[in-house]
């Protein structure tokens, strides 16, 4: 049964059927995707939602597909994992960390958006899946794409992490390196979204994507013990993420599976590409765009699709934004793993760093229930650590010789 109602613009509120269409042609503003809300209040319970399957699937009334999945069935529900150890260098007595590093099948969030974007583009009949990517994306894609049987094209800027190139063309997907940067790439798969008849995930199918990101919100509220926290701080690249969160418990209180929803949402940017923290700290409505310079490839948007709305969720909750430069997020990277043993990328250097300002700040208290958006596998970023570690000591398999060495280690 489809719970889905149809695509309605968040800007002029004129709606539309359940097609691949992501604009509104009267206002140009971005559709969302309607739901019946009335008739999911009575077929999603907190009983309902844990008697199935530890995954993303256990919501999926809340999920824009209409018929059963049928690609992607063991994506999500990740660890929400309680971080004492960071807690404690931070001050912090209730952290926590949404550890999306660990995501099926690819190791990042983006695995729960393109499970959304692929059952639906298989429900509009289509053979062919593509993007525009900074690197996660891609993965997900190509890896979903082989999975369900379907063709995939990929374009990602020119200069992307090898390990994220690696990880994409493995799949054997048809993987196009534009040289520009992302907002470069994004553009130009307008165009080729415009004469050919694939799925692009984050274009014409959109609208159904972006809603997978909502699973992650589910998740914390549900693994919380049915609340949602009270601080919640989340990488910004396009800005979908941070919106959906906030969309994911705002629709869990209006149907009554938590009591409230007032968490505040922090947006996370490096300051080599920051248009959204930039503007939120400037007590601007919009943003600049920007041309991004930073380690943190996967966040690197300048001009973020949802950006204006980033920036409207963090005003309403009364969070913040904050950003850190490349050596602070190097710093995060690190911190989060020396303490917690959790092997980040940039965007979580992003998020650590900008949580420890945000502490230093008084922004976030020590007993409030703060959770830190993980999205991504340190794996797929080594470039950015490598020149930060020790080389291992070498020496001769002989006990005399390591107990010379062993103290100065």
């Amino acid at each position: 049964m489809s719970f889905t109602l149809g695509l309605k613009c968040r800007e002029c509120g004129r709606e539309y059927p359940a097609e691949p269409v992501h604009v509104c042609e009267f206002c140009f503003g971005p559709l969302e995707v309607k739901y019946n809300y009335d008739e999911i209040k009575l077929a999603l319970t907190r009983d309902v939602i844990e008697s199935r399957p530890a995954n993303m699937w256990r919501y999926r009334e809340l999920i824009p597909i209409d018929s059963e999945p049928t690609v992607g069935l063991h994506n999500g529900f990740t660890p929400l994992v309680r971080a004492k150890n960071l807690g404690k260098e931070l001050g912090l007595n209730n952290l926590y960390i949404k550890n999306d590093s660990v995501c099926h099948p690819t190791l990042s969030f983006k695995d729960r958006v393109v499970a959304a974007a692929v059952n639906k583009a298989r429900e509009f009949g289509y053979d062919t899946v593509a993007c525009a990517s900074t690197g996660n994306l891609a993965n997900s894609v190509a890896a979903h794409a082989a999975s369900a049987g379907m063709k995939s094209y990929v374009f990602i800027p020119h200069d992307l992490e090898l390990t994220k190139v690696l990880g994409t063309s493995v799949y054997g997907t048809k993987l196009i390196g534009i040289n520009g940067s992302y907002d470069d790439v994004n553009r130009f798969c307008s165009e080729v979204a415009a004469v050919f008849n694939w799925a692009f995930v984050n274009i014409n199918i959109r609208p159904y994507y972006g809603d997978g990101s909502k699973t992650f919100g589910y998740e914390i509220a549900e693994q919380l013990g049915w609340a949602a926290p009270d601080n919640v701080i989340v990488p910004v690249a396009g800005s979908s993420l941070i919106t959906k969160i906030h969309k994911a418990f705002k629709e869990f209180e209006g149907l009554g599976i938590i009591d409230k929803a007032n968490s505040k949402i922090f947006a996370a940017q490096a300051t080599g590409c920051s248009p959204v923290t930039t503007a939120i700290k400037a007590g601007m409505e919009d943003f600049k765009p920007v041309k991004p310079k930073t380690i943190a490839k996967s966040i690197a948007i300048g001009n973020p699709a949802d950006g204006y709305y980033g920036i409207k969720v963090v005003g309403q909750t009364n969070g913040w934004g904050e950003d850190v430069n490349d050596q602070e997020i190097v710093d995060g990277i690190m911190l989060l793993a020396e303490t917690e043993g959790i092997f980040t990328e940039t965007a979580g250097g992003v998020c650590v760093g900008v949580t420890k300002k945000l502490c230093e700040q008084g922004r976030i208290k020590k007993d409030e229930v703060t959770v830190i958006s993980i999205t991504g596998q340190g794996l797929k970023t080594t470039e950015a650590v490598e020149d930060h570690l020790n080389s291992p000591v070498v020496i001769e398999p002989k006990l005399s010789i390591f107990k010379e060495i062993e103290k100065d280690l």
